[in-house]
């Protein structure tokens, strides 16, 4: 029951949900997550937080960049499914449209750029 209530919990945020749709396109940095959600990188950080503990993301860490993706096939089963009921649910969305054209975008530019030197975590 812990895995659901983790998984309900990690869907109940519509920010959560746009970070899934976007790492529906592949592996991001944090700093490119902050620049999406234009929010302040301790609440992407609880966001992400609240995702790995769902099994819905995957992190690693290069360097002082922290990257994340969806869970991949290792992850347990509900959590895949989950991440597949979100895509199928928001693919049409507007907000997950200008998400994605953003998006665009911010992958052209560097995580350093995106940063500003900071520490990314």
């Amino acid at each position: 029951m812990r895995t659901m209530v983790n998984i309900t919990k990690a869907l109940a945020d519509g920010n959560r949900l746009r970070v899934l749709m976007a790492l529906g396109g592949g592996e991001l940095c944090v700093c490119q997550v902050v620049a999406m959600l234009a929010l302040a990188p301790s609440t992407v950080s609880k966001h992400m937080y609240i995702l790995r503990q769902a099994g819905l993301v995957e992190a690693r860490k290069d360097g002082r960049w922290v990257y994340y993706r969806l869970a991949e096939a290792g992850a347990e089963k509900p959590a895949r499914e989950a991440v597949r009921w979100v895509q199928r649910h928001l693919a049409d969305d507007p907000q997950i449209t200008r998400d994605t054209r953003m998006l665009k975008a911010i992958l052209k530019m560097s995580p350093e750029d995106l940063c500003g030197g900071q520490n990314a975590k």
